[in-house]
């Protein structure tokens, strides 16, 4: 068995476990497999590491060495994440003209009333959570108010 050791990352009294054969020991996995976990669960003494445990434990270790050595920071790693192509300014002007004037053409005649109505439905929207904010803090509730019909398409729409 393992001797106490005060230093830290040393092995301890009790942290070593025989592995398979019993000719060779082991530190005691922090990550255990299936069926260990299972018997662990039911109270089992665990009286040797097996070979499952032992290769959850290793990778355990290289992932948490591969942690501790990567660095996140780099201007590499940032570079990666660039696009592969400059932007094509001469494009994107055009685009954005394209979509203005879509954008104007869809605001003449009909469509012109579209934002108005789209900002009165938000502002009727915003003037009822007024009212229901007041009537809460008088202590009513909403159902206990008569409104007009045609509210009704914006009181049931949230």
């Amino acid at each position: 068995m393992a001797v106490v050791v005060s230093k830290l990352n040393q092995p301890v009294e009790g942290e070593w476990v025989a592995l398979p054969g019993g000719e060779l020991e082991g530190r005691r996995p922090k990550a255990l497999c299936g069926p260990c976990r299972l018997r662990k669960a039911a109270g089992a003494p665990q009286k040797a590491i097996c070979f499952e445990c032992y290769r959850a434990e290793r990778k355990r270790e290289v992932a948490i060495e591969r942690a501790a050595e990567f660095e996140s920071a780099t201007e590499a790693r940032f570079r990666d994440g660039l696009p592969f192509e400059p932007v094509n300014l001469p494009r994107l002007a055009r685009l954005k003209a394209e979509r203005a004037g879509a954008r104007r053409q869809a605001r003449a005649g009909t469509g012109q009333y579209v934002d108005k109505r789209r900002q009165a439905q938000i502002a009727a929207r915003h003037a009822l959570l007024r009212v229901g904010e007041g009537l809460r803090a008088q202590g009513l509730h909403a159902a206990e108010l008569q409104l007009p019909e045609a509210w009704l398409p914006f009181v049931a729409s949230r």
